[in-house]
């Protein structure tokens, strides 16, 4: 266990967020080398892996719950020195994780074939997407344990185990991709069947250490199968704390849908321009997504201890870091996004639609950076709400608007973009003004313990 409420804010957001940053580097190259890989299958081939990694956002909000609500509950309690709670707040997460796990490849094996048929540009690009996702569900479904064990790890202030499994996982990862993928060496070549593959085989490895860690190494929260029968209690906790954390992630799915859905008549050229341009995306949030998984913890462990003025700082720091960082990106991309997508396709259709995508989308990206800063931060007040209803608040403007033109004689894919970036500046200028008024609400009452308390 480390602790957070101590020393130089800014050097312990960094001690965190590098470490992590470090590792999602790792993910960032082995999303790109399996973007490299997948492109070289085509167009169709892109689109329909696009299309079903839609879904990623939905698991992605289910393990929110679960993540989330883990730091935020842990964090503190290891602020207030209550071990025992931690410990069976990290095993109660646990059983969620493997119900969730369950429930994923049920449903997904169920109803992703009807969800793809609705959003996929043509046959192809359905039979594509379809394949895929059967052999990616189990990727999914492992998700849970792992972001169970990991959070719990983060939320005491310890992240370089997490991170040595993911860099590890990532780089059998990048092995497997050309070999399956492609059928370099002895290995088959399975098309976006062996991408799938790759990344399943790859979750599983990443299962299972982070399993061995806590086993032989882990000291502060660890397995107690005496406590793995369900709390409610826990679960109420853990629910009304992660739920709007996951309903946050969950608008991202319905984003990602609703573009699929309102470019599709553009063909699997733009469906697959915007595959290349979303995954670049996310491999560009990365560096502030790692400051903004710091300052979860951060605030938690100092809320838990009752430092105010560290949580405030925090945030502002935070902001900083992340803006500064974003910065750099932006002007990188408003000079040349085509440096990075020329990499992927030399199809100058899809690299005319990544490249436009990323050149008008960056001109949020610090707000961006801001809004993942906001979420941190009240995930570690233990308090998400806010960060839904910021998220809702985007997509309320972003639907509307996006439909709207879509139905406009003059309709560009373009116009999607902008309205894009209108619904992010928006969102970040709500989210800061959303966590001032939550520090007030939290620190200007008659006793910051009874605020605690309440949240507790």
């Amino acid at each position: 266990m480390k602790d957070l409420t101590q020393g130089s804010v800014v050097k312990t957001i960094l001690a965190m967020a590098i470490p992590v940053a470090a590792s999602m580097l790792f993910q960032t190259l082995y999303l790109l080398i399996d973007l490299y890989f997948v492109s070289a299958l085509g167009e169709d081939a892109m689109a329909g892996v696009g299309t079903a990694g839609t879904l990623m956002f939905m698991i992605m909000a289910l393990t929110q719950v679960l993540g989330v609500s883990a730091v935020a509950l842990i964090s503190q309690a290891v602020g207030k020195k209550d071990q025992d709670s931690a410990i069976l707040i990290f095993n109660q997460s646990l059983v969620l994780s493997l119900l969730c796990a369950g429930l994923t490849l049920t449903l997904g094996y169920l109803f992703g074939g009807s969800y793809l048929a609705r959003i996929s540009a043509d046959q192809s690009a359905f039979d594509n997407g379809l394949v895929f996702l059967r052999w990616f569900l189990p990727a999914m479904a492992v998700q849970f344990p792992i972001i169970a064990m990991a959070s719990s790890l983060r939320a005491t202030g310890i992240v370089k185990p997490a991170m040595l499994v993911q860099i590890l996982t990532v780089i059998l990862n990048i092995i497997l991709a050309p070999v399956l993928i492609a059928g370099w060496g002895p290995g088959p070549a399975l098309g976006v069947l062996g991408a799938a593959l790759a990344t399943t085989i790859s979750s599983v490895v990443g299962l299972v250490l982070l399993i061995f860690y806590f086993i032989k190494l882990e000291k502060y929260v660890s397995f107690r199968s005496d406590q793995w029968r369900p709390k409610f209690d826990i679960w109420w906790k853990m629910f009304d704390i992660g739920l709007p954390a996951g309903g946050e992630m969950l608008l991202l799915f319905v984003y990602f849908s609703v573009v699929y859905f309102l470019i599709q008549d553009f063909g699997a050229t733009a469906q697959a321009g915007f595959s290349i341009g979303g995954r670049v995306m996310q491999s560009i949030f990365m560096p502030t997504m790692a400051i903004a998984f710091a300052v979860g913890p951060i605030v938690g462990q100092n809320f838990g201890a009752g430092n105010p003025e560290r949580v405030r700082e925090t945030f502002i720091k935070g902001v900083i870091l992340s803006s500064a960082v974003m910065m750099v990106v932006t002007l990188v991309m408003q000079w040349n996004p085509g440096i990075v997508i020329g990499v992927f396709t030399d199809e100058a259709e899809v690299q005319q639609v990544a490249s436009v995508f990323l050149q008008i989308v960056s001109l949020n990206f610090i707000t961006q950076g801001i809004v993942f800063t906001a979420s941190g931060v009240f995930q570690g007040l233990g308090n998400t709400r806010p960060a839904l209803v910021s998220s809702m608040l985007r997509i309320g403007i972003f639907v509307p608007l996006a439909f709207y033109a879509s139905a406009g004689p003059d309709y560009r894919i373009e116009h999607i973009w902008y309205v894009s970036v209108v619904s992010v500046v928006i969102q970040a200028c709500f989210s800061v003004w959303l966590v001032m008024r939550e520090f007030r609400i939290r620190f200007s009452g008659p006793s910051d313990d009874t605020s605690r308390a309440e949240t507790a």
